[in-house]
């Protein structure tokens, strides 16, 4: 049985609700915050290979740092990994893995999808 991994922030409601969710289906859960720890360039290829989406799917377009500095700039997939690696609160959170399957956990009930 594979581990279910979180990538959580903790700020967030919907995170935290999905993060509670899971922790009445399993003992183990890792959860990664990274809101404190980072996350780098090679993570989020993964994270969009597992997820099967384009990266701008994996972009919080209604953050206020994405209007003001980003939106109507015209970025290679690779340039708007490099901006949410420095910038993750423009990450959609949260993201939850199990083995090679992964889902935005938003609403909960899409973590059904990959249990």
């Amino acid at each position: 049985m594979f581990m279910i991994t979180i990538y959580h922030n903790p700020r967030c409601s919907k995170s935290r609700e999905a993060l509670d969710f899971l922790s009445e289906k399993f003992k183990e859960i890792h959860i990664i915050n990274y809101m404190q720890t980072g996350i780098n360039v090679d993570t989020l290829k993964e994270l969009v290979n597992l997820l099967q989406i384009q990266p701008m799917a994996l972009v919080r377009t209604n953050e206020s740092l994405w209007n003001e500095q980003f939106k109507d700039m015209h970025l290679e997939e690779i340039e708007l990994l490099e901006i949410l690696s420095k910038n993750p609160q423009l990450i959609q959170r949260p993201v939850i893995i199990n083995g090679n399957k992964a889902v935005i956990g938003r609403p909960k009930e899409n973590i059904n999808q990959i249990l």
